[in-house]
């Protein structure tokens, strides 16, 4: 065999396998990346969680319907709050985080990401949980959570409450 051809071979074996990293992860990276921070209880600066309110009523639906409410999470800290490892207690739960209109992907039930949610300091984001009874048909009343982990060193973990009644 020739040396060009080798080198051929060896050129087309390398654009195949680029091409092939590209095609699988490039869906999946950040054009802006996050890098996880982590804090103590006993840092002066850090980042600090309020979320109001913890649990709504979508009151009564059809199994057919899709109802979602939107939860406001705010920093009052000091340092960016990070929001991450999000997933619900069910398939038919899922949650978007939303920081200045724009919105994530979708976490449900089997969510396994990288994606880490910044929110800067003395600014807020949204977490829209939404209900999908038809995902997993149940009726009367039902409780869904969402789960969310936090950067903030006195409260790690946010969890998310909807409650409805299915006819």
């Amino acid at each position: 065999m020739s040396k060009s051809f080798i080198f051929g071979v060896i050129i087309f074996s390398l654009v195949v396998i680029g091409g092939s990293y590209f095609l699988v992860a490039g869906g999946k990276q950040n054009a802006a990346a996050v890098t996880p921070v982590i804090y103590k209880v006993t840092d002066k600066q850090k980042p600090n969680v309020e979320a109001k309110e913890l649990s709504k009523d979508l009151g009564k639906m059809k199994v057919s319907d899709q109802k979602s409410e939107d939860f406001i999470v705010k920093n009052v800290g000091a340092k960016p709050l990070q929001l991450s490892q999000i997933s619900s207690s069910c398939g038919c739960t899922v949650a978007q985080v939303i920081i200045d209109g724009k919105e994530s992907e979708e976490f449900g039930m089997h969510s396994q990401s990288d994606y880490i949610a910044q929110i800067a300091p003395q600014k807020e984001a949204i977490v829209r949980v939404t209900y999908r009874p038809y995902v997993m048909p149940v009726y009367g009343p039902v409780d869904r959570e969402v789960y969310i982990t936090t950067n903030d060193p006195e409260n790690q973990k946010l969890i998310f409450k909807v409650k409805a009644y299915v006819k």
